[in-house]
């Protein structure tokens, strides 16, 4: 196997599909190493998660950007920007060749993406929703209304490249869910099925991109 890529993960809750990228990782079926846990919520369970496996973590929020600025959208988007402007010089401190965003609550504007790209590091994100579907926040309630209403009859997840636009970047893989016709699933019972599709995309998603980070850079 090559010379592992060096990966940054960035979370905002539980970190479900994080324990599963750790435990594959641990089972030397993911080549990478998980060189930082980066979370915008202190109380992240993720981040927990991480220090069990001897992830070095951080913690770094916008509220204290927010209270530089005043409380406009001209103040909150400055406070956005130098928010965005140092979790990109946090992440590659760490020098790593790609960032997993895997449930990270928070729209990353241009003044994070263009050091990155500058950097060559990539940035990919899981999204519980088909391409072009229910893009940002929600999306499985979204969904799940929009079932209820008889306006669609599957939904899906993905793993895409991140860019500017929420959500938009080009699809690396995507699984259909479909909705169980005749049977009236609640929301809680869904999101359920949602996160074990999520669990198997994660894995599949970030080792096709590893694969492919490798094989770059052995050409």
């Amino acid at each position: 196997m090559s010379i592992p890529i060096r990966a940054t993960v960035l979370i905002s809750g539980n970190g479900s599909n994080l324990q599963a990228v750790i435990d594959k990782v641990a089972a030397g079926q993911l080549n990478t190493t998980l060189v930082r846990v980066l979370s915008n919520r202190k109380d992240a369970f993720g981040l927990e998660r991480a220090r069990k496996a001897n992830i070095p973590t951080q913690y770094h929020n916008l509220v204290k950007y927010k209270k530089q600025h005043p409380a406009t959208p001209e103040g909150v988007q400055a406070a956005r920007e130098e928010y965005d402007a140092e979790l990109a010089r946090l992440i590659l401190a760490d020098s790593p060749e790609l960032v997993i965003c895997l449930g990270f609550m928070h729209v990353l504007s241009p003044r994070f993406l263009e050091p990155l790209e500058r950097a060559k590091v990539r940035i990919i994100n899981l999204h519980p929703a088909l391409p072009g579907a229910f893009n940002g926040v929600n999306a499985i309630e979204r969904a799940h209304a929009a079932w209820m209403e008889g306006k669609i009859d599957k939904t899906g997840v993905m793993i895409h490249d991140v860019i500017s636009e929420v959500d938009m970047g080009k699809p690396i893989l995507v699984r259909e869910i479909p909705f169980r016709k005749g049977l009236d699933e609640d929301i809680e019972v869904f999101e359920k099925r949602v996160h074990e599709t999520e669990w198997g995309i994660v894995i599949e998603g970030v080792d096709l991109v590893l694969k492919e980070l490798a094989a770059r850079k052995s050409a």
